[in-house]
């Protein structure tokens, strides 16, 4: 299985290995490590690689925003980096208690950009489904970063959608 880490985050897969799929052509990603598990998995298809399992947590979905909001965060994070990640990993945490001091990595301005630029596309998800692909979606209800309707209603088609009721953006209570 290959994993990929939210932003500003390293270390990260223990939160989810009740869920994680283990198997040797899993793909995984939580929030923006996601977005580079789609990747990955696109890839890895094109060039005629088994992947039998992408498993999405909390993906980073922004594409609904208007153009202000991305930019507005982008801004804040450029303004005062160490205010924006004391929020951004409060919001991250909620409605839980939990302690990320050594799951915390420094993200780029670039790593941001990335995030909050990113366009899930359909016609992606509908290839890999075309080719096999199990595609499993993890949402919390109470997430705090993305809008889980939105993504419910965007994935819909093409995965697996598990809902967390008391969960945020960790998948946890």
């Amino acid at each position: 299985m290959r994993y990929f880490s939210g932003f500003g985050l390293q270390m990260d897969r223990i939160f989810f290995k009740e869920i994680l799929d283990n198997g040797d052509f899993t793909i995984a990603g939580f929030s923006y490590g996601a977005q580079k598990a789609m990747q990955e998995a696109l890839r890895l298809i094109k060039n005629n690689q088994r992947v039998q399992k992408l498993q999405l947590i909390s993906p980073a979905f922004f594409q609904h925003l208007e153009k202000e909001q991305t930019y507005k965060e982008i801004r804040a994070f450029t303004k005062n980096q160490d205010l924006y990640l004391k929020f951004f990993y409060k919001k991250i945490c909620y409605p839980a208690k939990v302690d990320l001091q050594k799951f915390k990595k420094t993200p780029t301005l670039g790593e941001l950009k990335e995030l909050l630029l990113y366009r899930w596309k359909q016609e992606e998800l509908k290839l890999l489904q075309d080719r096999g692909v199990i595609i499993e979606v993890y949402l919390g209800k109470q997430d705090k970063i993305i809008d889980t309707e939105k993504v419910k209603e965007f994935f819909q088609n093409y995965a697996m959608i598990y809902s967390f009721k008391n969960a945020g953006h960790l998948l946890k209570e």
